[in-house]
Order: C-alpha cells, then structure tokens, then sequence
C-alpha cells in the first residue's frame, strides 16, 4: 500500500541511525513492526494476575503413562 507521510527530515535520519536500515521505507517498516509488538506485549502483560491456573500438570503426566 503505498501512503504519502510528511515526516520531520532529522527524525527520519536519526530512526535510520537506530534501526541500521539504509532506506526511509526499510526503517519505517521496522520501526513500525516493532511498535506493534511492542504495544502487543504490553497488552499481554497486563492481563498478568488475570486469570487463575490450576498446575496440575504432575496428574495429567500420570494419565499419560497409564496408558
């Protein structure tokens, strides 16, 4: 898809100097990929401490060997 973005020149540069990408659209696409992962983490670990687990993995591990 393409998209015309105007974006400040010395930001461009530094995000470049970051990211080790030799083009605009290479260190835009990567600064892009990992904000969004970035923001997908974040929502992850705030669901910590939501949910309660049972560890009972030691009874199921002795069904699978009565088998």
């Amino acid at each position: 898809m393409r998209t015309t973005l105007t974006l400040d020149d010395q930001l461009i540069e530094s995000l470049m100097k970051i990211t080790g990408e030799n083009s605009h659209t290479a260190a835009i696409k990567r600064a892009l990929h990992d904000y969004l992962q970035y923001i997908r983490k974040q929502r992850l670990l705030a669901l910590r401490g939501t949910v309660e687990l049972e560890d009972t993995w030691r009874e199921l591990r002795q069904l699978d060997t009565q088998v």
